[in-house]
């Protein structure tokens, strides 16, 4: 049956994300061009096809404001620990400050927004990572939140899902950041031999310790199609092996094909394949392959 989920996918070729951002001349807010195609489009219409081109198929990263609204029914988001502030624990130069202006630039007090919603009528608990603040980069609140969203889950007996954006580890917290690598996965470990379901959807870019732990642990493993995916960054990677890698190497394309996704989901689809799933594991459905 989850065969069948993947197969009514239309066949269409999504661009994949540009290494390099291209600044626009446009007017601010009115238009808005697609970094990959340069297709210059309403800002309103993009919005209205959730940030993915109208011509290429190019998928404009998205806010957690934004990504809530793509797949949570209307008035059903309820945020959890939403006071949470991450301090300075290391006393690193100019950290509070970096913090604070992120927190005035993105109206949130941190790198995820967690919380529990609907799809489609089915209620879930779920995490989402926002670039927009430090890089989505992980620190101490920022494992604590999704831990605790873990939590609500299993106590709840409702799905979780995360949606992860994230440069990886954030530098000013030090090894209390690495920490959250263990601590959300013994979380999750916890929540799976429960009886939890997990399912991790990988968004442009999701790497470093994001990556390396609970953004690949899930149940079911997806992501947006293009969507830069990895550990190690390339030029280093080339380096060691002392090897050139291939023109798409970490992307979900990439990875898909060597058995590392269980599938890449086009945005505009991805509200109606996590409502299948989801109702799927509540009445027992054939979950085979």
């Amino acid at each position: 049956m989850i065969k069948d989920i993947f197969s009514k996918t239309k066949k269409k070729k999504y661009a994949t994300i540009p290494s390099e951002t291209t600044k626009t001349e446009v007017p601010e807010g009115i238009m808005t061009k697609c970094a990959n195609c340069k297709k210059i489009m309403y800002t309103r219409e993009l919005q209205k096809n959730l940030k993915v081109c109208l011509n290429c198929g190019y998928h404009l990263p998205m806010n957690s404001k934004e990504r809530l609204a793509s797949f949570i029914d209307e008035n059903t988001f309820q945020e959890l620990n939403q006071e949470m502030k991450t301090g300075n624990p290391l006393q690193f130069p100019g950290y509070e400050d970096k913090i604070a202006g992120d927190q005035k630039k993105t109206q949130l007090n941190e790198a995820v927004v967690t919380g529990t919603g609907d799809i489609n009528g089915i209620k879930v608990v779920v995490a989402v990572m926002d670039s927009t603040f430090r890089m989505g980069s992980m620190g101490s609140v920022v494992g604590e939140k999704i831990t605790l969203a873990i939590e609500k889950a299993d106590e709840l007996s409702l799905p979780f899902i995360i949606f992860t954006a994230s440069g990886g580890a954030r530098m000013q917290e030090g090894v209390l950041s690495l920490m959250q690598m263990a601590k959300t996965s013994i979380a999750l470990k916890k929540f799976s031999d429960n009886g939890g379901l997990y399912i991790a959807v990988m968004t442009h870019p999701t790497t470093g310790g994001v990556s390396a732990s609970f953004a690949s642990l899930g149940d079911y493993n997806f992501a947006e199609p293009g969507a830069l995916i990895g550990f190690a960054g390339r030029r280093i990677i080339e380096q060691t092996i002392g090897e050139d890698l291939p023109e798409d190497f970490q992307t979900a394309e990439f990875l898909l094909k060597h058995g590392q996704l269980d599938a890449v989901i086009p945005r505009l689809e991805m509200k109606e394949k996590l409502h299948m799933i989801v109702e799927m594991h509540q009445s027992g459905g054939d979950l085979e392959w």
